[in-house]
């Protein structure tokens, strides 16, 4: 059997750069296609993060109040999105907000009265693993809800938004879409890695056995609570790496911040892989 070339210790020492990696690849015919993807999505992944500092530093400067909402199905990447947002942020003007199911006393309170509390304050970014939307869908799929809990919260949700949006808060509506065979991939790839398989419940196997009944509560969730001044944005996540480098030119997109105009890279989100709700003509779930 012929054996593959591979890159030697000399190689390795006489690269000096991604450039001279590529080109040493190149030589060896050595297949270089994957690496010089991750390579070019590192470099626009650090160049987006620049911006995202940028922006960071003015909306404290302005006092503005931003909250970024990351909602989809299990395995959709919402962790590894927010992950990419925060990396390199300042952690005294931005959170992440990941609530556990609400306890006896919270039960028995308003149900958006735990989320107020975390909204952001002047100058801060909050980003929210799942939110006030998992009445809208996870929820009522899952039996954890009555169904006039369900009603109630779709009339009073774009009520609240709508309180926030007066009161200058600015509100970004991620939903992350996946198919259905990505996401079984994505779990299979959790039970298989000890350092994810925290990530892996019975409640996600569920999301595969109930695919059909989330389908009809996300597409209502978007029916009701999808508004001009809070829309929702889809965001294709089948590619990861894709999927989190428009999210954050989405986010950056949407503000008119000091230094914008000096980004090094483009800042525009391609429309393929994020789009308005209604825009959507075809779903991956």
């Amino acid at each position: 059997m012929e054996q593959q070339p591979k890159l030697t210790l000399e190689d390795f020492q006489r690269i000096q750069s991604n450039e001279d990696l590529i080109e040493c690849l190149k030589e060896k015919k050595i297949p270089f296609h994957k690496v010089e993807k991750t390579i070019l999505y590192n470099e626009e992944l650090r160049l987006l993060q620049i911006e995202l500092v940028k922006l960071q530093q003015w909306i404290s400067k302005q006092n503005k109040r931003v909250a970024v909402i990351f909602e989809g199905r299990d395995a959709a990447g919402k962790g590894g999105n927010i992950r990419r947002f925060m990396e390199h942020l300042n952690p005294r003007s931005t959170s992440l907000v990941a609530l556990n199911k609400p306890t006896e006393v919270e039960k028995g309170q308003w149900y958006f009265q735990r989320y107020i509390k975390k909204l952001p304050n002047p100058g801060e970014i909050v980003f929210f693993d799942r939110s006030w939307y998992n009445r809208a869908v996870v929820e009522p799929v899952m039996d954890f809800c009555t169904k006039k809990e369900y009603k109630d919260f779709l009339l009073q949700v774009p009520e609240f938004e709508h309180m926030l949006y007066e009161d200058d808060m600015i509100i970004i509506k991620f939903w992350l879409s996946i198919s259905k065979e990505e996401q079984q991939k994505r779990f299979d790839g959790r039970k298989d890695n000890p350092l994810k398989r925290w990530k892996f419940s019975p409640v996600d196997q569920k999301g595969q056995e109930l695919w059909d009944k989330y389908t009809v509560y996300k597409e209502e969730m978007f029916s009701k609570t999808h508004t001009s001044y809070c829309p929702w944005m889809i965001i294709k996540t089948n590619d990861k790496k894709t999927a989190r480098l428009e999210a954050i030119r989405h986010v950056l997109s949407q503000f008119d911040y000091d230094g914008k105009s000096a980004a090094s890279t483009t800042i525009i989100p391609d429309p393929n892989v994020v789009m308005r709700y209604y825009r959507s003509s075809t779903n991956l779930d």
